[in-house]
């Protein structure tokens, strides 16, 4: 399996108010940095930690290892949102990790292109472009780059926003069992299985997130076509 390093490019349309618009979604480069910092100042806003905002060197990080997995998205030729992911080898039998663990803190210098598993790092989406199903697009084009390269899945840890509302009722792990069930709704977990991802396993001490108190669901989507090797 050919896994040297490429850009990704992809022009399509999205629709939004009945009405198509074109979209590109493709590997970011240094002139977006500072659009892509924006654009996760916006759709991160308190109580999300400021410091888990890219930074340019983080970025540059990206697109240097593996653009195939720095992606962006733009609407009528503006920036819109982002998606970053890295290679991984997983172990599945230690699922458990925290987010600076797996993303070397963000700056994905532990990208293995030789493990088996694409790991998300990140996702986001400007606020005036929620309800365009940008993020359901990106995700589907991480879906492809995971195909592309051949790797078993794709992994990432989602936020459980919704549940500092119930955490007096139910565990962590209720709460997803919840979920899946159709008797609660996260804005985060809901969206990842409505984009094909299904929960593994929920992980404590994840991220620091009061919404989530620090938790995370590992939701996974498999390629159903895996390479012989794997």
């Amino acid at each position: 399996m050919n896994r040297t390093v490429q850009h990704y490019a992809k022009a399509c349309y999205v629709y939004h108010d009945k009405h198509p618009h074109p979209a590109t979604v493709r590997s970011y480069t240094v002139e977006d940095f500072e659009q892509l910092i924006a654009i996760q100042a916006a759709a991160f806003p308190p109580p999300y930690p400021e410091e888990l905002w890219w930074n340019q060197e983080q970025l540059h990080e990206h697109i240097t290892r593996f653009p195939q997995g720095a992606l962006c998205v733009e609407i009528d030729g503006k920036l819109a949102g982002s998606m970053t992911a890295l290679v991984i080898a997983f172990d599945e039998a230690h699922p458990q990790h925290t987010w600076e663990q797996i993303t070397d803190h963000g700056y994905i210098r532990n990208h293995d292109p030789q493990g088996d598993t694409l790991y998300v790092a990140d996702l986001c989406v400007h606020p005036d472009y929620r309800q365009w199903g940008l993020g359901k697009l990106l995700m589907q084009s991480m879906y492809e780059v995971t195909a592309a390269l051949g790797l078993k899945r794709l992994l990432g840890a989602g936020r459980m926003p919704g549940y500092h509302r119930v955490a007096d009722r139910y565990s962590p792990v209720q709460y997803v069992e919840r979920i899946t069930s159709g008797e609660l709704y996260d804005p985060v977990i809901s969206f990842l299985m409505r984009c094909g991802r299904t929960p593994l396993t929920v992980i404590a001490d994840y991220l620091e997130d009061e919404e989530s108190l620090n938790h995370a669901v590992l939701m996974e989507w498999k390629n159903p076509l895996p390479p012989a090797q794997f």
